[in-house]
């Protein structure tokens, strides 16, 4: 039988045993996270093409989705550069109502992924492919910044 803990977010069960002390650590690495992570949104929106008013958007609300919804109680969630080539490349393509249609499409499948426990397959991702993957999104990240 499912249980609700089984179910229910990693923050909504950390709640029970929450002090004045973690709430203090929290808020300190809130905002720490915060002073980064909505530049660098801004950033990565005006390098994807669309607005920095959208970059914050999407900070602010996938942020608190993240550590609302997430699987673990010190989960960290922000902007992401590898994500800078692939927006960019739909917002060109596909104008801003074809990224709205991609992420919509996108966090569908994302939940059922989830659903169906499939999250665990990422540990068969050979770390040279991640490493690769990486580097080469830098590398694509910084050919861009040249002429800036």
């Amino acid at each position: 039988m499912i249980e609700f803990k089984d179910w229910a977010p990693k923050s909504v069960l950390a709640l029970r045993d929450y002090s004045r002390q973690q709430f203090a650590a929290d808020l300190l690495a809130g905002v720490t996270v915060g002073l980064v992570a909505l530049p660098l949104a801004m950033a990565f929106a005006i390098a994807s093409g669309v607005p920095p008013q959208l970059g914050l958007y999407c900070a602010v609300i996938a942020g608190f989705l993240i550590s609302a919804l997430g699987g673990s109680k010190t989960q960290i969630g922000g902007p992401t550069g590898a994500f800078v080539v692939v927006v960019f490349g739909i917002v060109s393509r596909y104008g801003i109502e074809g990224l709205y249609l991609c992420t919509l499409m996108a966090g569908i499948i994302l939940v059922v992924l989830g659903a169906a426990g499939l999250g665990m397959a990422v540990k068969y991702i050979p770390r040279p492919v991640v490493v690769g993957f990486t580097n080469g999104i830098a590398i694509i990240i910084a050919s861009t910044q040249i002429e800036d």
